[in-house]
């Protein structure tokens, strides 16, 4: 008789990630194991399962989080199938919904990902990835310029000094802006401190100009069709195409 291997067996890692360390959960058809704690290191895992559980079909699964996909696509390099997954989509029972620890967190995604109930996130290529990381940069940089706008003008309102007529709206022109500077306070504590506030305004407000541009030219460079295709659209500015690419 001539017994061929028909199946492998398989073996699912649960992995809840965080900077300095990795809590791992492997389990199998047969058996469920222990926990136990890594360094943040894919090769790491690597050597560990050739060394300790050689010959299986591996999956692994993590939630989607700071530390991006770059254990995803290691993974994947190695031949195991990887998925990175919504923390919402991992289903808790009972008291698991009330206790979170980083031991019970990679057990549910070992489970789930045994089960079979687990999808993955659509996980970007490097180039998009890195493209997004630059839009999301505008974005940090749109938040602090209406920051720093709303704190000059609370310092305005908190010393009881109203803006011209011809000033009060949104938009900051070189005259307000002239106006600003050459406001005079009693004491050069509060000039002082609108000063720096100006400073402030002005190095977000070219920050903002120049990441702006940055995204513009890369979009309209490497995405052309798209981005133009986008930007025939009625209402479709420049920054929503590339928000949108």
């Amino acid at each position: 008789m001539i017994i061929q291997i028909t199946a492998h067996p398989k073996l699912f890692i649960g992995i809840d990630i965080h900077k300095r360390s990795w809590k791992i959960h492997c389990a199998t058809d047969l058996f469920s194991g222990k926990p136990f704690s890594m360094s943040p290191n894919p090769e790491q895992l690597r050597v560990y399962v050739s060394k300790h559980l050689s010959g299986h079909e591996v999956t692994t699964a993590y939630e989607a989080g700071c530390c991006g996909y770059y254990a995803h696509r290691c993974f994947e390099s190695y031949g195991w199938r990887s998925l990175v997954v919504n923390p919402a989509d991992i289903h808790r029972k009972g008291k698991e919904r009330h206790t979170k620890t980083d031991k019970i967190d990679a057990q549910l995604i070992a489970r789930e990902l045994k089960d079979g109930r687990l999808e993955s996130i659509v996980v970007p290529d490097i180039e998009r990835e890195q493209l997004r990381s630059l839009f999301k940069r505008r974005n940090d940089l749109v938040k602090d310029f209406c920051r720093i706008k709303s704190y000059i003008k609370i310092q305005l309102l908190y010393f009881g000094i109203k803006e011209p007529e011809e000033f009060d709206n949104d938009h900051w022109s070189h005259k307000y802006r002239k106006w600003l500077d050459d406001m005079v306070f009693t004491h050069p504590t509060a000039k002082a401190t609108l000063d720096s506030r100006m400073r402030f305004f002005r190095f977000v407000d070219q920050e903002l100009r120049d990441v702006s541009t940055q995204l513009r030219r890369y979009c309209k460079t490497h995405y052309k069709k798209d981005y133009m295709l986008l930007r025939s659209i009625p209402g479709i500015g420049a920054i929503v195409a590339c928000g949108i690419l």
